[in-house]
């Protein structure tokens, strides 16, 4: 079982759509998500489009990058442009991808479903054909 972590500022919004995406439809990987600045809540709308997608587990909450610094991921994947310029040097060698996705906190939830959709055909096709070439 191949392990990702992604990355984003609050942990709210973005990094739990895309743990919850890989977590639900890739196989082989397993998928955990932190923030920078870890916001300490999911936000609701985020929640709510994972529910409609019926990928929404509740044990997804957001944690900060202390909580899950010690894991041996395979891979860490940022979101943000902020997460990207501040990660973190990790207790050992670790693979990076940087995919910038835009913040949808703030805005309704038709800005989630397209957030959802961007992750989903943008973000895990680049997850496995990296996984796939490591």
């Amino acid at each position: 079982m191949k392990k990702v972590l992604i990355l984003c500022t609050g942990n709210s919004c973005r990094s739990i759509i895309a743990e919850a995406q890989i977590n639900a439809f890739l196989d082989g990987m397993e998928a955990k998500s932190a923030g920078v600045k870890a916001s300490g809540k999911v936000n609701p709308n985020a929640k709510m489009v994972l529910e409609s997608k019926g990928i929404w587990d509740n044990a997804y909450h957001s944690k900060t990058l202390e909580e899950v610094m010690d894991e041996d991921f395979d891979l860490v994947v940022t979101v943000c442009d902020h997460a990207h310029e501040t990660c973190p040097m990790f207790p050992r060698p670790i693979q990076r991808l940087h995919v910038s996705f835009e913040d949808p906190d703030g805005k309704g939830i038709g800005a989630f479903e397209t957030t959802y959709e961007a992750i989903f055909k943008t973000l895990l096709p680049q997850i496995s054909d990296f996984m796939r070439g490591n």
